[in-house]
């Protein structure tokens, strides 16, 4: 986890917030940083963590969790997290005996809508709350609950009503039940022409209590700043109706670290 980050959100692994609902956004540069701090963040802080990673492999998130201090590995085998390797799972309902083997077992794939034709994520949803369900014995302090990202599956054939319908059922069940949290990322911006994508994107805003937003610079490209990130913390969804609370800062990534600023406040500019 990026320690920087920690401070502007004014988190802690130790003292982790319960039932929040966490969008992160990309525009013209990827955010994908922000889902690795947010893994490694919810594993340090001890919590039963259900990753649902649709772009990539899980060596993938190994291999920066672990530049990250992190062992996915070592999480998985002492059953505090609970990853779904979108891309082997495409293959295996599209190919493989696997979705057989399990609606055989009386438990429905994950990604079974693919080969349905039918944009329907119960199985996901079954997935996510089975995996996050406390069981005798369970000793973990908190839940959290990571979808990267969540417009793949619109790609794979899920509608936007499919999707959020999905996002509404795991915030009740993760969020309200568990008193857990959920992280979930969204790409796209204003000037995409992705009607789909940009609806999804659009109501999540509106149903997040704090939005993440990873932005290109308009300049262009700079070896020194990466982009900027606006954090929105979605105080009018609170009793009282205050207007949303945003900071934006200024970021450059490397190799083990982010490091943020004031904008125009990079050691490199001055």
């Amino acid at each position: 986890m990026f320690a920087e980050l920690n401070e502007l959100l004014n988190a802690s692994p130790q003292r982790p917030e319960k039932g929040t609902f966490t969008l992160l956004r990309d525009t013209r540069t990827d955010g994908s940083f922000l889902v690795h701090h947010f893994l490694s963040f919810y594993l340090r802080a001890g919590c039963k963590v259900c990753f649902v990673a649709l772009l990539q492999s899980f060596s993938h998130y190994n291999i920066v969790a672990q530049k990250l201090g992190v062992s996915l590995t070592a999480a998985k085998e002492r059953g505090q997290l609970v990853f779904l390797e979108g891309l082997g799972s495409c293959l295996d309902v599209l190919f493989g005996e696997e979705q057989q083997q399990q609606e055989q077992a009386g438990q429905p794939h994950p990604l079974r809508f693919i080969s349905d034709g039918a944009s329907d994520l119960r199985g996901l949803f079954e997935f996510v709350r089975t995996s996050l369900a406390p069981a005798v014995g369970d000793a973990w302090p908190g839940r959290a609950l990571l979808l990267d990202d969540l417009g793949v599956l619109l790609s794979l054939g899920a509608s936007p009503v499919a999707v959020l319908d999905f996002v509404h059922y795991c915030r009740v069940a993760v969020c309200s039940r568990l008193q857990g949290n959920i992280v979930a990322l969204a790409r796209g911006g204003d000037d995409s022409e992705d009607e789909e994508n940009e609806l999804l994107v659009t109501s999540l805003c509106h149903h997040s209590d704090l939005i993440l937003w990873a932005e290109g610079l308009a300049t262009g490209f700079c070896k020194d700043v990466h982009g900027q990130l606006k954090i929105i913390r979605r105080a009018s969804l609170q009793p009282g109706g205050q207007p949303d609370v945003l900071q934006i800062y200024q970021y450059k990534i490397q190799d083990k670290n982010v490091t943020f600023f004031a904008r125009g406040l990079s050691a490199a500019v001055l």
